[in-house]
């Protein structure tokens, strides 16, 4: 697995496929793994990168809040260290989360968006209380309590996918798992970079997301001039994982 150096410390991605860059960012609390059928059968014509996000997977944690503003910049980086002028950016709810701020920072560097069961909402204030409980019960506890909280809604219950998803979620640091959690709650209101963004855009979103409610898909698309939504059936909040054939033909198209 390559990696960069960050101000001194490794940042780690994966990379495979070759063509039309397409940098996809994975989701909360997982690493690149997350995208281990697109790593493994990379979409025809994408050079795919995945980075780990700091503290996820082997790349170097960084103490207190990490924005999703701090995660795009490290993505930057990561194009720059590539020397990627422009890349298609995606990315998988927190992931996705991640895509709209780097958006915001340089929209100059995103020749394509792809948003997995996201949203471009802030949280209200009970949802960034939720937060707060989650990273404090990891400092406190570790991950066991965001696993069982979160496990049985990120698939669906039959999901091969299941055991590995699981195993990824408890290597995870859970100070990294509490930094991303309040950053995630820290995040701006996404609306505005998204109505004025006027390149390709493919939503994508599981049937059967009981995270993310169809209707922010929708909005999505709603601020997006020319935006495509496609609806996964048979998954829940992770499609790629769950349905990669599927996800596969929204990435060709």
């Amino acid at each position: 697995m390559p990696s960069i150096s960050l101000g001194g410390r490794s940042y780690f991605y994966e990379e495979a496929g070759s063509g039309t860059p397409l940098l996809l960012l994975h989701g909360f609390p997982f690493d690149s793994r997350s995208y281990a059928p697109q790593l493994a059968k990379p979409p025809s014509g994408f050079r795919l990168i995945v980075p780990d996000h700091r503290g996820f997977g082997r790349s170097e944690f960084v103490p207190g809040v990490a924005t999703m503003d701090d995660l795009a910049e490290d993505a930057l980086a990561l194009l720059d260290a590539l020397q990627i002028s422009a890349a298609v950016v995606g990315g998988v709810s927190m992931g996705g989360y991640v895509a709209i701020a780097l958006t915001r920072l340089d929209p100059g560097r995103v020749s394509g968006l792809l948003l997995i069961d996201t949203q471009s909402t802030p949280d209200d204030d009970a949802g960034k209380q939720r937060r707060e409980t989650v990273a404090q019960d990891a400092e406190k506890n570790g991950v066991d309590g965001v696993v069982k909280a979160l496990l049985p809604k990120l698939v669906l219950p039959t999901s091969p996918a299941l055991p590995a998803l699981e195993a990824m979620m408890r290597e995870q640091n859970p100070l990294a798992v509490a930094a991303a959690s309040r950053g995630m709650a820290a995040r701006i209101d996404g609306k505005d970079i998204l109505s004025r963004y006027s390149g390709p855009c493919r939503i994508i979103f599981g049937e059967q997301d009981s995270i993310m409610p169809l209707e922010k898909a929708k909005q999505m698309q709603s601020l997006i001039q020319g935006s495509t939504l496609h609806v996964i059936p048979g998954a829940a909040h992770l499609p790629n994982l769950e349905q990669p054939e599927l996800f596969a033909e929204v990435l060709a198209s």
